[in-house]
């Protein structure tokens, strides 16, 4: 079973970043994503600049993944989405059908990031026919939605023809929107944001009135509050046959993180330290997402 280091979705300092993929050539992890998958104007990183960072990767052994946008506004990053599709240097993650058609028309294999909905083994045939060849399981989907998935798509005669991959820890993408809510929480409009999303590394929280952590914004995308934390239903997934674990960049503890699923996927106990806003693992399991593993109900 691979490690993977699934794209950046917040706003940081370019020297960050830089400095953050160094220490990534160390760790063990197979496959690394790279590219802005949620607001065109975080321009600290620009094309050139993930491709270097990805050549490094590259040198290091690992295979490199370009991902891309997940909610097009504007012509300018349509244009950027076909640049990233047609240079052929890289493999590219599609989060939304435009990049999909757009590697489909030139023949050319790609992955599908955990935004796009694939819900069936009809789906996932219909993509591979396209030229998918890995998918991420859409995070609202539980084991049993995949088993049946994958027997559907064995019943096809698709199995051998996809890799999957399973987002298995971080905070979850759940819905993106063409309004920023980070900048509308500072009573700014989208066009002059300041770029308020560097003040915040993870996201900026949200509570209920009861104190308790809702969602997290991340500009014009929404996140989960709690983390998903999928270590213990590792060998679940093996079980299940999946290929990949996903886990999700955060500003501090991602090497520990990546550390811990290393180690469970060798078949030794580890554990992972709490994430400030708590820990999930609800949609797994076929309840409400924001339920923690601790208060898992048996199925």
């Amino acid at each position: 079973m691979e490690l993977t280091l699934g794209p950046l979705l917040y706003f940081w300092p370019k020297q960050k970043v830089q400095e953050f993929y160094k220490d990534v050539t160390e760790w063990p992890v197979d496959r690394v994503y790279l590219g802005e998958t949620v607001c065109s104007k975080r321009r600290e990183i620009r094309l050139d600049d993930w491709l270097e960072i990805a050549e490094q990767l590259k040198a290091a052994g690992k295979t490199v993944v370009l991902s891309t946008m997940g909610l097009l506004e504007a012509s300018s990053e349509l244009a950027m989405l076909k640049r990233i599709c047609e240079s052929c240097q890289f493999t590219v993650e599609a989060n939304d059908m435009a990049a999909a058609q757009i590697l489909s028309e030139a023949g050319v294999p790609f992955t599908t990031g955990p935004m796009v909905n694939i819900y069936n083994g009809c789906s996932l045939k219909e993509m591979t026919d396209c030229g998918l060849e890995r998918w991420v399981l859409p995070l609202e989907l539980s084991s049993n939605d995949l088993r049946e998935i994958l027997q559907h798509a064995e019943q096809l005669g698709i199995s051998d023809r996809f890799k999957t991959e399973v987002f298995a820890w971080g905070l979850m993408p759940l819905a993106a929107s063409a309004r920023c809510f980070t900048a509308r929480s500072f009573d700014l409009p989208k066009d002059r944001c300041g770029l308020v999303c560097l003040d915040y590394p993870d996201g900026l929280p949200v509570y209920s009135q009861e104190g308790e952590r809702v969602f997290t914004l991340n500009g014009i995308q929404t996140q989960s509050g709690r983390c998903l934390n999928l270590l213990e239903a590792v060998p679940e997934m093996m079980e299940l046959g999946v290929d990949a674990l996903r886990i999700s960049p955060q500003a501090s503890g991602t090497a520990e993180v990546v550390a811990a699923f290393h180690e469970r996927i060798q078949g030794e106990k580890a554990t992972v330290a709490d994430h400030p806003g708590g820990s999930c693992a609800g949609y797994w399991y076929g309840q409400s997402g924001m339920v923690p593993l601790v208060d898992i109900s048996p199925r």
